[in-house]
């Protein structure tokens, strides 16, 4: 199985289990009348639909490249975690409407033990289906199946809130402080949408990503060899789970183009072990110049023109300069 296809499998799991935690939040509002438990339940709306959308997104992407899209479809994940993260504040600021709406009536909430009951089944589910999630998306550099489960642990914490200010009002009756969670959860709700949406758009304008690009640096620093010169112009860009790394590497000038070949290749093949997502590489050949003597470890060069000077180390500045480098 695919990174394509296990996000899909993962998120036909989210879709369900989403569903039926719904149902069981809506149940515990009827039986409660709890307006912070409503407004628990109407972010799982938001689960359910984003889910969903999710859902679709993934198929998209997991399809393979065409013509008309020559670097696949990775992009629909995406959009999908930008329509999840506009639900989320859509949630949120209807979550806020209910519960500043008549502020000064409160509703009698009842039967709240039993209420409290379904309530903490579904944060136990939502947050263990939600951690999983999260570890998942990151090691397949999946953002749609990430956003899924950071929605899915906001969603648990937002219900941990709702059970510790029942239980101050189960014991207290001060039946006001449920408008008053509810009201937190709202902020809380629209701050997490913010984030999720603000990371979605930074993918769809394929702003990088400096994590990514340190680690996958670091990982050619590690593993350097003689015949690495100089890698610079380096681009990292990401479509959904794919990773397309673009930059230029300078070798030895003579070099024949199979031995050139075979160094980017070796190159390809120690990222990709970091990486388990699909990895595009496209990494433009440079010859070595006489200024790149002075930073070549090669000893056994025998057309070397100029003294060596200093290795220099790989890091994000320099590797992102659009130059060959010379100490």
């Amino acid at each position: 199985m695919n990174t394509e296809q296990e996000n899909y499998k993962i998120q036909k799991w989210i879709c369900s289990l989403s569903v039926l935690l719904f149902i069981v939040k809506l149940v515990a509002w009827y039986i409660t009348r709890s307006v912070s438990i409503l407004a628990d339940a109407l972010e799982s709306i938001v689960n359910v639909a984003a889910g969903f959308i999710g859902l679709y997104s993934l198929f998209i992407a997991a399809k393979p490249k065409d013509v008309d899209h020559p670097y696949g479809h990775g992009k629909a994940e995406f959009i999908s975690a930008g329509v999840e993260g506009l639900m989320i504040l859509i949630a949120g600021g209807l979550i806020l409407y209910n519960a500043l709406k008549d502020f000064s009536v409160h509703t009698p909430v009842t039967h709240l033990d039993n209420g409290l009951y379904l309530v903490a089944f579904t944060a136990i589910v939502n947050y263990v289906l939600g951690l999983y999630c999260v570890r998942k998306g990151r090691r397949n550099n999946s953002l749609a199946i990430e956003a899924s489960g950071k929605h899915l642990m906001i969603d648990t914490y937002s219900t941990i809130a709702v059970i510790v200010g029942l239980l101050v009002i189960l014991f207290t009756k001060q039946y006001w402080l449920d408008r008053v969670i509810a009201i937190f959860l709202g902020l809380l709700i629209i701050y997490n949408g913010y984030k999720i949406l603000r990371r979605s758009l930074a993918g769809i304008m394929d702003e990088a990503d400096l994590s990514v690009l340190k680690e996958i640096i670091q990982i050619m620093e590690d593993h350097r060899v003689a015949n690495w010169i100089d890698i610079h112009n380096l681009k990292v860009v990401k479509y959904g789970s794919r990773l397309h790394i673009d930059g230029h590497l300078t070798v030895p000038y003579f070099l024949t183009v199979e031995e050139a070949h075979e160094e980017v290749s070796n190159l390809q093949k120690i990222v990709g072990e970091t990486f388990p997502s699909q990895i595009e590489f496209n990494m433009h050949l440079d010859p070595c110049r006489e200024w790149s003597c002075t930073i070549c470890t090669k000893t056994d060069c025998t057309v070397r023109k100029k003294a060596f000077v200093k290795r220099l180390p790989w890091n994000v500045k320099d590797v992102l300069s659009p130059k060959q480098h010379s100490a």
